[in-house]
């Protein structure tokens, strides 16, 4: 009777299947885990890319108004003269660290707004709310001119001539102006361009 109990291996055999379940059982709560914990790891950074992106591509600024050019002699332009506003929810904008560029048929240069390139470009408020005086903020307008002389240009651009100034502000998109120049400039006259 005694060997029958020792080569009875039945309640041995439940209590290894009960054993190996509940070893299942605990690797899959670490590895479920793990899992989770990856995934909202990966759905927060997610989320921050969209924002991010959202926050990129949408422009905070406008054009607000004509471009106008001051003729010089020769037919040449001295300066040219444009209105930009905050887009209507848009977050505030630093001219100071703003770049533009100018581009025509025969130069392209960028310049920003600092004292090495002082006087290419200046910017003044229009419309204020009395905030920051360097930022385009909600119900703000301001002009932005652009002095052609000081922007190194191989040539000034002149009548028919079809230029192209890239606003691109520190966060958001680039605000683009195409313009072509009247087909006669006169000296100290001012033209607005289409």
């Amino acid at each position: 009777m005694w060997n029958r109990f020792i080569k009875n291996q039945n309640g041995f055999t439940g209590l290894e299947a009960a054993i190996v379940l509940i070893a299942f059982v605990v690797v899959a709560a670490v590895f479920s885990y793990v899992m989770l914990g990856a995934g909202f790891y990966t759905t927060q950074k997610s989320q921050e890319v969209v924002h991010t992106g959202v926050t990129q591509a949408s422009s905070s600024l406008a054009p607000s108004g004509d471009v106008i050019v001051e003729g010089a002699s020769s037919n040449r332009v001295e300066n040219i003269t444009f209105y930009v506003t905050n887009t209507a929810g848009g977050s505030a904008v630093d001219l100071d660290k703003t770049i533009i560029t100018y581009t025509d048929s025969n130069d392209l240069t960028t310049k920003s707004y600092t004292a090495a390139n002082a006087g290419s470009w200046i910017y003044d408020a229009v419309i204020s709310n009395g905030g920051a005086t360097n930022l385009i903020e909600k119900g703000e307008k301001y002009k932005i001119t652009i002095k052609v002389a000081s922007l190194g240009l191989s040539d000034a651009p002149t009548v028919n001539e079809k230029i192209k100034i890239e606003v691109k502000p520190p966060e958001g998109a680039v605000l683009i102006l195409e313009r072509t120049m009247p087909a006669a400039l006169t000296d100290g006259q001012y033209y607005s361009v289409y």
